[in-house]
């Protein structure tokens, strides 16, 4: 059998970003064919908050690249990184200056790129990016794959705060989406609200600059160190993870930040800042979900997440910042839902030992609709692959 055929691209898009609006900027995305020459079945790949789609998704170590995986089983894998993330346009973010003015964040960078920590202000006192700038950008590169492939719509796949695109995308483009396959999804149910009167509106004048200690900033900086403690909190089975499984995403999320890959301390050559932008995000909630029946039903939806996931699923005095798994499912409105939580696998699920798994979930779901022998409903998926429902 053929390898998947690799091509990178950068594509053209007039930003809707405040910080930038009206700019041509470039939206880099990696294709994996698989297809050779078959009927078109594109896939479009999303990433997170933090974590670059390309060190998420195309992971050249063993066999951790899902789109890779993916193109094997016959899909044209598409992977996108939207502005501030990964090789595509960083508005704001080459500037060291505009980093978080919290003392943590500035700390971190000294002495690179400077020698002594920063204590100025910020150059553009704002968030960078926002639900309706994210949304046009999908769209941008969900139109650029229909016009590569001659497909009539794509399957879509995100991974944790994708949701929060993906989600409210295929809702207002139901036509242009087969499926969506949403791994560790964040879902906050009282997330904040469109603007009245609409559907997915901004709530708000944009861009977005108070509270300052929220939104006076464009970027905040994360650490290996900071990467490697999060991800503990999530391993709690014996094989969970590699050894060295942390060394090699750094050093896949520093090649695809190579102004990144130049800050941080301490002294000595630098060690890396994964360059993080600051969202305004709105409309993802439990009144959205439902809307025009489209989730569960023109477009069929999969979720999985890790049972020991300590990102998706918080406590509900917790505001904003209250995530729930199980209440996205129970939000979706439509018959055509799946939910796993699937043993021994927490928040970096694509880098742990269930990778294989997850590929091989997705792959079923959309060769076949199903995962598992199962076509709707809640399970835990223990690590023999048996199903026990959850509702």
């Amino acid at each position: 059998m053929a390898a998947p055929v690799l091509t990178d691209y950068y594509v053209d898009h007039k930003s809707t970003i405040p910080a930038n609006a009206g700019d041509l900027v470039k939206l880099f995305v990696r294709r994996r064919n698989g297809t050779h020459g078959g009927p078109p079945r594109p896939v479009l790949m999303l990433h997170g908050r933090s974590v670059p789609a390309v060190a998420g998704f195309d992971l050249q170590y063993k066999k951790y690249s899902w789109a890779e995986e993916l193109a094997k089983k016959d899909f044209d894998v598409f992977v996108m990184e939207l502005q501030g993330s990964g090789l595509s346009t960083r508005p704001k973010m080459d500037d060291h200056r505009n980093v978080s003015p919290a003392v943590a964040q500035r700390a971190l960078l000294s002495p690179h790129p400077n020698a002594t920590p920063y204590t100025g202000p910020v150059t553009y006192a704002s968030q960078l990016n926002n639900s309706q700038s994210d949304w046009d950008e999908v769209d941008r590169v969900v139109d650029f794959i229909l016009g590569e492939t001659g497909a009539s719509k794509v399957d879509l796949i995100g991974w944790s705060a994708a949701a929060q695109q993906f989600g409210p995308y295929a809702i207002q483009h139901p036509g242009k989406v087969r499926s969506l396959f949403l791994l560790a999804p964040i879902f906050p149910p009282n997330g904040r609200a469109s603007a009245p009167g609409t559907d997915f509106g901004a709530p708000v004048p944009l861009p977005v600059s108070l509270p300052a200690a929220a939104f006076g900033f464009p970027m905040t900086v994360g650490t290996k160190g900071g990467l490697d403690a999060s991800w503990g909190n999530d391993l709690k089975c014996p094989d969970q993870r590699e050894p060295g499984m942390v060394d090699e995403v750094w050093k896949a999320i520093m090649a695809v930040d190579p102004v990144g890959a130049g800050w941080g301390g301490p002294a000595g050559p630098p060690q890396g800042l994964n360059r993080i932008r600051n969202s305004y995000w709105w409309g993802w909630n439990s009144t959205t979900v439902p809307l025009h029946g489209t989730l569960g039903g023109t477009v069929p939806v999969c979720i999985v997440y890790g049972e020991h996931d300590s990102i998706v699923n918080t406590t509900p005095d917790l505001g904003l910042l209250y995530f729930s798994v199980p209440e996205l499912y129970k939000a979706v409105p439509g018959p055509k839902k799946l939910m796993f939580r699937i043993a021994c696998a927490g928040h970096q699920a694509p880098w742990e030992r269930v990778a294989n798994d997850v590929h091989t979930m997705s792959e079923h779901w959309l060769k076949q609709g199903k995962v598992d022998g199962a076509t709707s409903g809640s399970y835990y998926r223990d690590a023999d692959g048996a199903l026990t429902p959850l509702e």
